[in-house]
């Protein structure tokens, strides 16, 4: 067979991800904490990004979209789809930056102030009152510059503080401090048993026996047994009290007086002192009940950023330009500020638009509570509002939604199907967890419920679930076996009668 040169014309379709739908996509799945911090970075790199403080809109403007009830969403946002690039191509391609009318957002973000309609009673909230407290590592370095340390030991003493978590413990590998430093480990160790001298007492521990052991020290209470009994913790929490009494090599009373003494310790010093507020989440969406008893969809205004682009300082910059790369740099500027802003319009109408369809397949546990709620997959969110599986999944990655039982991440509302004994309606998991935390917390004492008792009420309830299932969900709740729950209880037990 000879070989030739030729040449052929085929045709095909394919995706391309062109810079601004890849932009698109990634403010998706951002939360609104990352929106926030992303926006700002855009108005400091783009000169025709403007932040809009203009006043609330008007009341009809914030109404919330109906979710329930046999209500339809606005026909825009059926639409709007970021599956469908080749619209969104098309729409871009279409941008002309002369033909650009004066600054006017896409959509109306005026209403995103702090004025926005939201629950009665809402307020800033008791973080906006909070003062700045003294920090644990502000103590630890004020103790650091008053200790006898030359300046290579003040080094090393300064990177094991900024190690040390607001609990009070030591996270720092030393052999990789030590090496960063250029120092040995035997040199950190001994800066680090300085540290652990320091208040409040247990600082600069590495792991909790080593924490109560330097409480202990310090109290002369560090015998043998003692040492014996933090180097068997876990023996300790599972009650295994003749097990710890045959290691220490004492009587069970001694042990319990022991037990006592721990009980008195502090395995958390750092949280004496004051740290960084924790950020509350922010919802993204509120849910609320209508007049007519149907579930309605809000977006939190509060969160979505409020830009302009100014089309007239555009006009007037890029007509003064002097060369091509001024031109075209003004250009870019003006289309990634467009597309932006249209980025933002498409990511609340989709945020909505999910947010709503959650909202219709779980109104019963809105309801009725956490038993009433439906198994649910991406798939069924997706089919119900034409997107792909892949667009929902990054809309309920961060983002939270407040309803009247509490707030909740949009994937909590998604719930893995158990299926039924008699082949009816499957359970959701997260129902079925539900049951088995209800059992356990009101079992008698006496009467301590095995895995194998649960599945067989469950059973009996209709809910076809295996021993192992249990057992997994009943770990995952953090829940003691049905052994260390007889123990535990009959350690209560024992207690209330000696008393």
């Amino acid at each position: 067979m000879a070989l030739t040169q030729r040449l052929e014309l085929r045709q095909g379709q394919s995706l391309v991800m062109t810079p601004q739908l890849q932009q698109a996509i990634k403010l998706l799945q951002l939360s609104n904490l990352e929106l926030a911090e992303y926006v700002e970075q855009e108005l400091e790199r783009n000169p025709l990004l403007e932040r809009d403080e203009s006043a609330p809109a008007p009341a009809e403007q914030n109404q919330p979209e109906p979710a329930a009830g046999g209500e339809t969403l606005d026909e825009a946002l059926k639409r709007d789809d970021f599956s469908k690039s080749e619209d969104m191509d098309a729409e871009r391609e279409d941008v002309h930056p002369e033909d650009t009318a004066p600054a006017q957002p896409l959509t109306d973000w005026s209403k995103a102030g702090s004025g926005g309609s939201r629950f009665e009673g809402t307020d800033d909230g008791l973080e906006s009152t909070l003062a700045e407290a003294a920090t644990l590592k502000d103590h630890l370095t004020k103790q650091l510059s008053i200790a006898a340390l030359d300046p290579a030991q003040r080094l090393i003493g300064l990177a094991l503080i900024d190690s040390i978590d607001e609990a009070g413990y030591c996270r720092a590998d030393l052999d990789e401090m030590a090496g960063r430093l250029g120092e040995t480990r035997a040199a950190v160790e001994d800066v680090l048993r300085i540290i652990q001298g320091f208040d409040p007492s247990g600082v600069g521990a590495r792991d909790l026996a080593e924490c109560l052991a330097i409480q202990l020290r310090e109290k002369d209470r560090l015998d043998p047994a003692m040492q014996t009994l933090l180097a068997h913790l876990d023996l300790l929490a599972r009650r295994d009290i003749s097990g710890l009494a045959q290691l220490c090599g004492v009587d069970q009373d001694d042990i319990a007086d022991m037990i006592a003494e721990i009980r008195a310790l502090t395995p958390k010093p750092g949280l004496a002192f004051g740290s960084e507020p924790v950020q509350p989440v922010v919802p993204d969406v509120f849910v609320k009940e209508g007049p007519d008893g149907a579930w309605h969809v809000e977006l939190n205004s509060d969160t979505l950023p409020r830009l302009l682009v100014n089309a007239r300082y555009y006009n007037r910059v890029v007509a003064g330009a002097r060369s091509k790369e001024e031109k075209n740099y003004l250009t870019d500027c003006m289309n990634n500020a467009n597309w932006l802003v249209k980025s933002l319009d498409q990511r609340a109408r989709t945020i909505l638009k999910v947010a709503s369809e959650i909202v219709r397949q779980q109104d019963a546990f809105l309801t009725y509570g956490v038993r009433h709620l439906r198994p649910l997959n991406l798939r069924m969110i997706a089919d119900a509002i034409s997107m792909h599986e892949s667009t929902v999944s990054r809309v309920t990655s961060n983002k939270y939604v407040a309803t009247p039982r509490g707030v909740f991440e949009l994937k909590y509302f998604f719930t893995a199907a158990i299926q039924s004994v008699n082949g009816l309606e499957a359970h959701s998991a997260e129902a079925v967890r539900d049951r088995i935390r209800e059992m356990i917390e009101q079992e008698d004492a006496a009467e301590i419920l095995s895995d194998d008792r649960i599945v067989a009420m469950l059973t009996a309830d209709g809910v076809n679930i295996a021993r192992r299932t249990v057992a997994k969900y009943r770990e995952a709740m953090r829940i003691p076996s049905s052994v260390e729950r007889r123990r535990l209880k009959g350690g209560e037990i024992q207690s209330s009668l000696s008393r």
